[in-house]
């Protein structure tokens, strides 16, 4: 979009209710240092767009006239990352502010591959370019630390107040230069209860398979940033209505579309517990989240295996474990510090079955005994065949007092009792000297 005949928005500091209180210590020293040294500096993006509507931010971004090596010059902490534009991390204490230079306004001479996506950006610009440059209207307000004011150019304070997500500029041609806008769109309308713009949503279900061309170590940063969260629900939702959901995770896609009530409903409650754990500030991992999202695709894989190819449980178990797993890595990266425990996960499930003597004690006491117990929590909260009863014995088994292991069923003819085993006979050269067949008998 052509900003040369736009005029910015300038609210004072007695019309909005960000204060410098509410900005992190490390932000303010970071925008303080580039004004002093300077070069213009402001608070930008969801930090802004947060603290205006009423919310704590996770964490701010900064928007300089300085270059990165300019950056790094000022602060000893700096590290530059970034292939496509180049970015300043700023470490300070435990905190990391977010650096970037003024983009420059999107040219013919951007490197882009065949859907349109941008693959070179380090063009530096003014404050107006990069306003422009950013993707929704609400991501483009500016805290100027000079004044203490908000900079608007592309009218983000109207579209707040309407409750409304809109890209800037035409919109299939910023979702083609990058197809994250897209998952971006339904995370931060569900996050800020807006409506998505009709112009902004519309192209979005055609340009769902542009998702195939991001890299997958990207994308498993912006599934976290959708599931792991308060909105972890909505934002299931939100991806399969535009057709998005396919593309991140095409196994469970697979099993939601099946119209299994007890894969839905697992999918489901292992969400709704993360936005809860979440929102009561506990602990959450990938590991679980992925585990039980893929569980119904593994399952049935198990299932598949034992019944038409007569494998046995744990031959069936690990190259179920394995075709699951590599299926997902082709869309989403998982490291293996969260494939590893989901495959425990999986495999300590047929281990609950056994309630019968030391084994019982062996399992608990397994490193990973908590998280495949939660896990079995979760099958049970689903409606999954035999569970409930399995997690209700496995609950009592925790408290110290073992209970009563069920009892074996009656022998039959199809169920008789195991033959005694022969006791062997020990050999020995003195048997098969008396015998004549031992060595040294001439």
């Amino acid at each position: 979009m052509d900003s040369t005949h736009i005029q910015a928005l300038r609210i004072p500091r007695d019309q909005h209710p960000i204060s410098r209180s509410q900005i992190s210590p490390g932000t303010l020293k970071v925008l303080y240092t580039l004004k002093d040294a300077g070069f213009e500096a402001y608070m930008v993006g969801g930090g802004v767009r947060d603290l205006l509507a009423g919310l704590k931010p996770k964490d701010f971004d900064v928007a300089t006239s300085a270059r990165p090596e300019e950056v790094k010059r000022l602060f000893r902490s700096c590290r530059l990352v970034g292939r496509r534009f180049l970015i300043a991390h700023v470490r300070m204490g435990s905190e990391i502010v977010e650096v970037t230079t003024f983009r420059g306004a999107i040219t013919d001479s951007h490197e882009r591959d065949e859907t349109g996506r941008i693959l070179s950006d380090n063009v530096y610009g003014t404050l107006e370019t990069d306003a422009f440059r950013r993707d929704f209207s609400i991501n483009a307000l500016y805290y100027d630390i000079r004044d203490y004011s908000i900079v608007d150019f592309a009218g983000g304070m109207e579209d707040l107040k309407r409750g409304v997500l809109r890209l800037i500029g035409e919109p299939e041609l910023r979702l083609r230069e990058d197809p994250v806008r897209m998952l971006r769109a339904v995370r931060i309308a569900n996050k800020l209860g807006f409506q998505i713009d009709p112009a902004t949503a519309a192209p979005i279900p055609q340009l769902a398979y542009l998702l195939r061309e991001i890299p997958p170590a990207r994308l498993f940063d912006e599934v976290l940033k959708l599931f792991l969260s308060r909105e972890a629900v909505a934002n299931l939702e939100g991806l399969r209505r535009f057709g998005l959901f396919a593309h991140l995770l095409p196994l469970t896609d697979e099993a939601l579309e099946a119209d299994d009530p007890t894969a839905a409903a697992l999918v489901r409650q292992a969400l709704a517990n993360t936005a809860e754990r979440v929102a009561k500030e506990q602990p959450v991992t990938p590991a679980f989240l992925f585990a039980a999202m893929l569980w119904p695709a593994y399952a049935k894989r198990v299932e598949q295996l034992q019944r038409e190819q007569g494998h046995v449980p744990v031959v069936a178990q690990n190259q179920a474990a394995e075709e699951a797993i590599a299926a997902q890595q082709l869309r989403i990266a998982i490291p293996k510090r969260f494939s590893v425990p989901m495959r425990e996960i999986w495999a300590l499930q047929p281990r609950f079955l056994n309630r019968q003597g030391a084994r019982v004690k062996r399992l608990l006491a397994h490193p990973r005994f908590r998280a495949a117990y939660d896990f079995l929590l979760l099958r049970a909260q689903a409606g999954e065949p035999g569970t409930g009863e399995l997690a209700a014995w496995w609950t009592q088994a925790q408290s110290g007092q073992l209970p009563p292991p069920p009892e074996a069923p009656p022998a039959t003819q199809e169920t008789a009792p195991p033959k005694k085993r022969r006791r062997r006979r020990r050999g020995g050269r003195g048997r098969r000297r008396e015998s004549g067949d031992g060595p040294g008998v001439s």
